[in-house]
């Protein structure tokens, strides 16, 4: 988990106001599917409690595990960028309980305030950032031969 994603971190309490009222509160059992690689994103969620795996679809294989997020982090950035459709996989992989936030009404919420829409962009590009190095190592940790070096 890196903190500069969380919600807590990334955006200023006015801003985590403003995107609670929004929020509703859901919970998933351990092993349920949150949301499927290509599948329509309209919505995300920022975990409260329990862990979540994100995935990635490798044909022939089973869904190579990227990353896990727990506490306060978020949960799907595809929400945010057209054609809003999910690059990634999620699986709740213990009991979560989360808020769950409608992606279109964000969205209407941002372009009103564009105040609280640079720091979701900010927040989200972040996140964006960090899940793509993480899927970046993740892979080079599957298929790169050993001793294959140091990324940096």
């Amino acid at each position: 988990m890196t903190s500069a994603t969380t919600m807590t971190a990334a955006l200023a309490p006015v801003h985590r106001e403003q995107l609670m009222t929004l929020a509703r509160e859901v919970s998933y059992a351990a092993g349920s599917r949150m949301f499927e690689e290509g599948r329509r994103a309209d919505r995300f969620w920022i975990v409260r409690t329990g862990t979540v795996a994100l995935d990635l679809h490798v044909p022939g294989r089973r869904p190579a595990v990227i990353e896990t997020l727990g506490h306060g982090e978020l949960i799907g950035w595809s929400w945010h960028y057209p054609p809003y459709l999910w690059h990634l996989g999620a699986e709740a992989t213990s009991p979560v309980r989360a808020w769950e936030f409608d992606a279109e009404a964000v969205r209407a919420m941002c372009v009103a305030d564009p105040e609280i829409g640079r720091a979701v962009a900010v927040w989200v590009g972040r996140v964006v950032a960090q899940r793509l190095h993480a899927c970046r190592v993740r892979l080079l940790d599957i298929y790169a031969p050993y001793g294959a070096g140091d990324l940096l």
